[in-house]
Protein backbone atom coordinates (compact mmCIF):
# COMPACT_ATOMS: atom_id res chain seq x y z
CA UNK A 1 0.00 0.00 0.00
CA UNK A 2 1.57 3.31 -0.73
CA UNK A 3 2.06 5.85 1.94
CA UNK A 4 -0.99 7.95 1.53
CA UNK A 5 0.01 10.34 4.46
CA UNK A 6 3.42 10.79 2.29
CA UNK A 7 1.53 11.79 -0.79
CA UNK A 8 -1.19 13.98 0.89
CA UNK A 9 2.04 15.95 2.50
CA UNK A 10 4.11 16.12 -1.06
CA UNK A 11 1.54 17.17 -2.58
CA UNK A 12 0.91 19.75 -0.14
CA UNK A 13 4.15 21.11 -0.64
CA UNK A 14 3.96 21.21 -3.97
CA UNK A 15 0.76 23.60 -3.93
CA UNK A 16 2.68 25.78 -1.34
CA UNK A 17 5.56 25.99 -3.69
CA UNK A 18 3.56 26.84 -6.78
CA UNK A 19 1.81 29.77 -4.97
CA UNK A 20 4.96 31.10 -3.92
CA UNK A 21 5.99 31.03 -7.25
CA UNK A 22 3.27 32.48 -8.13
CA UNK A 23 3.87 35.22 -6.04
CA UNK A 24 7.42 36.63 -6.70
CA UNK A 25 6.75 35.52 -10.26
CA UNK A 26 6.87 39.31 -12.58
CA UNK A 27 3.39 40.44 -12.94
CA UNK A 28 2.15 40.49 -16.95
CA UNK A 29 2.24 44.30 -18.00
CA UNK A 30 2.38 45.72 -21.38
CA UNK A 31 4.72 43.94 -23.58
CA UNK A 32 8.26 45.99 -24.84
CA UNK A 33 7.75 47.42 -28.41
CA UNK A 34 11.45 45.53 -29.98
CA UNK A 35 13.54 48.94 -30.79
CA UNK A 36 14.73 49.31 -34.42
CA UNK A 37 18.06 49.47 -35.64
CA UNK A 38 17.35 53.47 -35.90
CA UNK A 39 15.37 53.48 -32.26
CA UNK A 40 18.55 51.26 -30.75
CA UNK A 41 21.29 53.67 -32.40
CA UNK A 42 19.54 56.65 -30.72
CA UNK A 43 19.19 54.82 -27.42
CA UNK A 44 22.93 54.77 -27.80
CA UNK A 45 23.82 58.05 -28.97
CA UNK A 46 22.04 59.66 -26.03
CA UNK A 47 24.47 58.01 -23.80
CA UNK A 48 27.36 59.17 -25.86
CA UNK A 49 29.39 61.76 -24.79
CA UNK A 50 31.50 62.44 -28.65
CA UNK A 51 27.63 62.70 -29.90
CA UNK A 52 26.32 65.23 -27.31
CA UNK A 53 29.46 67.20 -27.48
CA UNK A 54 29.36 67.36 -30.94
CA UNK A 55 25.80 68.19 -31.17
CA UNK A 56 26.18 71.13 -29.00
CA UNK A 57 29.11 72.53 -30.71
CA UNK A 58 27.34 72.06 -34.38
CA UNK A 59 23.87 73.51 -32.84
CA UNK A 60 26.22 76.68 -31.81
CA UNK A 61 27.58 76.70 -35.48
CA UNK A 62 24.39 76.46 -36.74
CA UNK A 63 23.45 79.68 -34.64
CA UNK A 64 25.98 81.11 -36.12
CA UNK A 65 25.15 80.15 -39.42
CA UNK A 66 21.60 81.52 -39.69
CA UNK A 67 22.01 84.74 -37.03
CA UNK A 68 24.95 86.18 -37.16
CA UNK A 69 23.64 89.20 -35.46
CA UNK A 70 22.82 87.92 -32.87
CA UNK A 71 26.82 87.71 -32.22
CA UNK A 72 27.96 90.70 -33.83
CA UNK A 73 26.91 93.97 -34.74
CA UNK A 74 30.08 94.82 -37.02
CA UNK A 75 30.53 94.93 -40.82
CA UNK A 76 32.80 92.06 -41.97
CA UNK A 77 33.49 93.86 -45.04
CA UNK A 78 33.42 97.65 -44.32
CA UNK A 79 36.87 98.35 -42.17
CA UNK A 80 38.58 102.04 -40.79
CA UNK A 81 42.21 101.78 -42.00
CA UNK A 82 43.48 105.09 -40.58
CA UNK A 83 41.53 104.04 -37.16
CA UNK A 84 41.98 99.88 -36.99
CA UNK A 85 45.30 99.26 -39.10
CA UNK A 86 46.38 96.01 -37.20
CA UNK A 87 44.77 96.74 -34.08
CA UNK A 88 45.48 93.92 -31.31
CA UNK A 89 43.32 92.18 -29.80
CA UNK A 90 41.61 92.77 -26.26
CA UNK A 91 40.43 89.98 -24.79
CA UNK A 92 38.74 91.10 -21.93
CA UNK A 93 36.12 92.85 -24.33
CA UNK A 94 34.42 89.68 -25.02
CA UNK A 95 31.83 89.94 -28.09
CA UNK A 96 33.14 93.25 -28.87
CA UNK A 97 34.22 94.01 -32.38
CA UNK A 98 38.01 94.39 -31.09
CA UNK A 99 37.81 91.62 -29.31
CA UNK A 100 40.06 89.48 -31.99
CA UNK A 101 41.75 92.71 -33.23
CA UNK A 102 41.70 94.02 -36.78
CA UNK A 103 43.80 92.62 -40.08
CA UNK A 104 45.38 94.88 -42.44
CA UNK A 105 42.54 96.59 -43.62
CA UNK A 106 40.58 97.86 -40.43
CA UNK A 107 38.22 95.03 -40.46
CA UNK A 108 37.20 92.97 -37.50
CA UNK A 109 38.21 89.89 -36.98
CA UNK A 110 36.08 88.49 -35.03
CA UNK A 111 33.22 90.01 -37.60
CA UNK A 112 35.10 87.69 -40.37
CA UNK A 113 35.19 84.95 -38.08
CA UNK A 114 31.45 85.12 -37.51
CA UNK A 115 30.14 85.39 -40.80
CA UNK A 116 32.72 83.69 -42.33
CA UNK A 117 31.35 80.62 -40.70
CA UNK A 118 27.72 80.96 -42.88
CA UNK A 119 29.78 80.53 -45.95
CA UNK A 120 31.88 77.31 -44.81
CA UNK A 121 28.83 75.34 -42.88
CA UNK A 122 26.65 76.66 -46.35
CA UNK A 123 29.35 74.71 -48.67
CA UNK A 124 29.84 72.02 -46.44
CA UNK A 125 26.02 71.15 -46.00
CA UNK A 126 25.51 71.90 -49.60
CA UNK A 127 28.02 69.71 -51.33
CA UNK A 128 26.57 66.73 -49.03
CA UNK A 129 23.48 67.23 -50.18
CA UNK A 130 24.64 67.12 -53.81
CA UNK A 131 27.01 63.75 -53.28
CA UNK A 132 24.59 61.97 -51.08
CA UNK A 133 21.92 62.21 -54.11
CA UNK A 134 24.10 61.89 -56.81
CA UNK A 135 26.10 59.46 -55.61
CA UNK A 136 23.35 57.37 -53.66
CA UNK A 137 21.21 57.41 -57.08
CA UNK A 138 24.42 55.58 -58.84
CA UNK A 139 25.43 53.62 -56.60
CA UNK A 140 21.31 52.76 -56.13
CA UNK A 141 20.60 51.84 -59.83
CA UNK A 142 24.35 50.29 -60.30
CA UNK A 143 23.78 47.81 -57.41
CA UNK A 144 20.17 46.57 -57.95
CA UNK A 145 20.00 46.60 -61.74
CA UNK A 146 24.25 44.59 -61.89
CA UNK A 147 25.35 43.25 -65.44
CA UNK A 148 25.97 45.72 -68.07
CA UNK A 149 24.50 48.69 -65.96
CA UNK A 150 26.54 48.20 -62.98
CA UNK A 151 29.78 47.89 -65.55
CA UNK A 152 29.48 51.07 -66.72
CA UNK A 153 28.71 53.19 -63.89
CA UNK A 154 31.51 51.26 -62.04
CA UNK A 155 33.48 52.15 -64.57
CA UNK A 156 32.33 55.41 -64.87
CA UNK A 157 33.00 56.00 -60.36
CA UNK A 158 36.48 54.60 -60.89
CA UNK A 159 37.15 57.83 -63.77
CA UNK A 160 35.90 60.37 -61.26
CA UNK A 161 37.78 58.26 -58.31
CA UNK A 162 41.08 58.55 -59.92
CA UNK A 163 41.02 62.11 -60.65
CA UNK A 164 42.67 63.87 -57.64
CA UNK A 165 39.44 65.74 -55.79
CA UNK A 166 41.00 68.76 -55.18
CA UNK A 167 42.97 69.27 -58.78
CA UNK A 168 40.17 68.56 -60.43
CA UNK A 169 37.88 70.99 -57.79
CA UNK A 170 40.42 73.54 -58.75
CA UNK A 171 40.84 73.21 -62.18
CA UNK A 172 36.93 74.05 -62.78
CA UNK A 173 36.88 76.82 -60.08
CA UNK A 174 39.46 78.41 -62.17
CA UNK A 175 37.43 78.84 -65.03
CA UNK A 176 34.98 81.27 -62.84
CA UNK A 177 35.28 84.61 -61.96
CA UNK A 178 32.30 84.99 -59.60
CA UNK A 179 32.83 81.93 -57.27
CA UNK A 180 29.69 81.92 -55.51
CA UNK A 181 28.58 79.36 -52.80
CA UNK A 182 26.81 77.67 -55.83
CA UNK A 183 29.27 77.21 -58.15
CA UNK A 184 31.89 75.71 -55.33
CA UNK A 185 29.20 73.32 -54.16
CA UNK A 186 28.56 72.61 -57.44
CA UNK A 187 32.44 71.68 -58.40
CA UNK A 188 33.12 69.90 -55.11
CA UNK A 189 29.73 67.69 -55.83
CA UNK A 190 30.91 66.78 -59.45
CA UNK A 191 33.99 65.49 -58.26
CA UNK A 192 33.10 64.14 -54.51
CA UNK A 193 30.25 61.68 -55.33
CA UNK A 194 31.91 58.26 -55.68
CA UNK A 195 32.72 57.35 -52.01
CA UNK A 196 28.71 57.61 -51.32
CA UNK A 197 28.27 55.98 -54.86
CA UNK A 198 30.48 52.96 -53.79
CA UNK A 199 29.36 52.61 -50.09
CA UNK A 200 25.45 52.68 -51.78
CA UNK A 201 26.01 50.24 -54.16
CA UNK A 202 27.92 47.39 -52.09
CA UNK A 203 25.06 48.15 -49.21
CA UNK A 204 21.99 47.76 -52.26
CA UNK A 205 23.74 44.46 -53.59
CA UNK A 206 23.63 42.90 -50.20
CA UNK A 207 20.10 44.30 -48.99
CA UNK A 208 18.36 43.07 -52.57
CA UNK A 209 19.33 39.48 -51.97
CA UNK A 210 17.15 39.76 -48.27
CA UNK A 211 13.49 37.85 -48.55
CA UNK A 212 11.29 40.91 -47.99
CA UNK A 213 12.62 41.82 -51.78
CA UNK A 214 11.94 38.60 -53.03
CA UNK A 215 8.64 38.07 -51.88
CA UNK A 216 7.71 42.13 -52.99
CA UNK A 217 8.87 41.19 -56.43
CA UNK A 218 6.19 37.66 -56.90
CA UNK A 219 3.74 40.25 -55.40
CA UNK A 220 4.72 41.89 -58.67
CA UNK A 221 6.06 45.07 -56.72
CA UNK A 222 7.34 47.77 -59.51
CA UNK A 223 10.87 48.26 -59.78
CA UNK A 224 10.97 51.80 -58.33
CA UNK A 225 8.47 51.03 -55.34
CA UNK A 226 10.85 47.71 -54.32
CA UNK A 227 13.83 50.67 -55.27
CA UNK A 228 12.42 53.18 -52.81
CA UNK A 229 10.13 51.58 -50.09
CA UNK A 230 12.29 48.46 -49.44
CA UNK A 231 15.65 48.86 -50.61
CA UNK A 232 16.44 52.15 -50.06
CA UNK A 233 15.41 52.72 -46.05
CA UNK A 234 17.85 49.13 -45.09
CA UNK A 235 20.75 50.64 -46.88
CA UNK A 236 20.93 54.41 -45.57
CA UNK A 237 22.35 54.01 -42.80
CA UNK A 238 26.47 53.68 -44.34
CA UNK A 239 25.37 56.08 -46.46
CA UNK A 240 24.59 58.67 -43.76
CA UNK A 241 27.49 57.35 -41.88
CA UNK A 242 30.11 58.51 -44.53
CA UNK A 243 28.25 61.74 -45.33
CA UNK A 244 28.14 62.96 -41.60
CA UNK A 245 32.38 62.32 -41.68
CA UNK A 246 32.66 63.86 -45.14
CA UNK A 247 30.80 67.00 -44.23
CA UNK A 248 33.81 68.30 -42.33
CA UNK A 249 35.90 67.21 -44.90
CA UNK A 250 34.35 69.19 -47.48
CA UNK A 251 33.97 72.51 -45.16
CA UNK A 252 37.67 71.98 -45.11
CA UNK A 253 38.41 71.56 -48.96
CA UNK A 254 36.22 74.83 -49.14
CA UNK A 255 38.85 76.87 -46.94
CA UNK A 256 41.84 75.07 -48.89
CA UNK A 257 40.37 76.20 -51.87
CA UNK A 258 39.81 79.72 -50.24
CA UNK A 259 43.50 79.64 -48.82
CA UNK A 260 44.95 78.97 -52.73
CA UNK A 261 42.83 82.25 -54.10
CA UNK A 262 40.19 79.45 -55.95
CA UNK A 263 37.53 79.50 -53.78
CA UNK A 264 34.81 82.13 -52.73
CA UNK A 265 35.36 85.39 -53.82
CA UNK A 266 33.56 86.62 -49.96
CA UNK A 267 33.80 86.05 -46.68
CA UNK A 268 35.98 83.13 -45.78
CA UNK A 269 37.99 81.15 -43.23
CA UNK A 270 40.42 80.16 -46.04
CA UNK A 271 40.47 84.06 -47.41
CA UNK A 272 41.51 84.91 -44.18
CA UNK A 273 43.90 82.81 -43.09
CA UNK A 274 46.04 83.11 -46.40
CA UNK A 275 45.75 86.81 -45.49
CA UNK A 276 46.69 86.52 -42.54
CA UNK A 277 50.04 84.34 -43.51
CA UNK A 278 50.90 87.12 -45.39
CA UNK A 279 50.58 89.24 -42.20
CA UNK A 280 52.00 86.11 -39.11
CA UNK A 281 55.23 88.57 -38.12
CA UNK A 282 53.69 91.16 -37.03
CA UNK A 283 49.97 90.20 -36.78
CA UNK A 284 49.26 86.64 -35.84
CA UNK A 285 45.47 87.13 -34.58
CA UNK A 286 44.51 87.75 -38.64
CA UNK A 287 45.15 83.96 -38.80
CA UNK A 288 44.97 82.48 -35.48
CA UNK A 289 41.16 82.88 -34.84
CA UNK A 290 39.80 81.65 -38.19
CA UNK A 291 42.08 78.27 -37.95
CA UNK A 292 41.00 77.44 -34.36
CA UNK A 293 36.91 77.83 -35.69
CA UNK A 294 37.98 76.03 -38.97
CA UNK A 295 39.31 73.20 -36.42
CA UNK A 296 36.46 73.39 -33.95
CA UNK A 297 33.96 73.03 -37.07
CA UNK A 298 35.42 70.30 -38.98
CA UNK A 299 35.99 68.34 -35.90
CA UNK A 300 32.67 68.56 -34.80
CA UNK A 301 31.36 66.58 -37.81
CA UNK A 302 33.93 63.94 -37.75
CA UNK A 303 32.74 63.68 -34.12
CA UNK A 304 29.55 63.48 -35.21
CA UNK A 305 29.95 61.07 -37.92
CA UNK A 306 32.44 58.37 -35.55
CA UNK A 307 29.53 58.87 -32.87
CA UNK A 308 26.83 57.93 -35.63
CA UNK A 309 28.80 55.03 -37.42
CA UNK A 310 29.40 53.18 -33.40
CA UNK A 311 25.68 53.56 -33.18
CA UNK A 312 24.65 52.41 -36.37
CA UNK A 313 27.46 49.39 -36.91
CA UNK A 314 26.34 46.56 -34.98
CA UNK A 315 30.16 45.12 -35.12
CA UNK A 316 31.04 47.94 -33.08
CA UNK A 317 29.36 46.98 -29.97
Amino acid sequence: MPDVTKTVSDGAIDAQNAVVAAEIAPKPGKSEKTRSLWGDAWADLRRSWIFLTSSVLIFILLLITFFPGWFTSADPILGDLAKHYLQKPKLGNVGSPDWLGYDQQGRSVYARVIYGTRASVAVGFGTTVVVTLLGGLMGMIAGYFGGVVDSILSRLTDVFFGIPFLLGTMVVLNSFQDRTPWVVIGALGFFGWTQIARVMRGAVITTKQADYVHAAKALGASTPRIMFRHILPNTLAPVIVVATISLGVYIGAEATLSFLGLGLNGVSWGNDISDGGNQIRVAQWIMLYPSIMLSITVLAFIMLGEAVRNALDPKMR
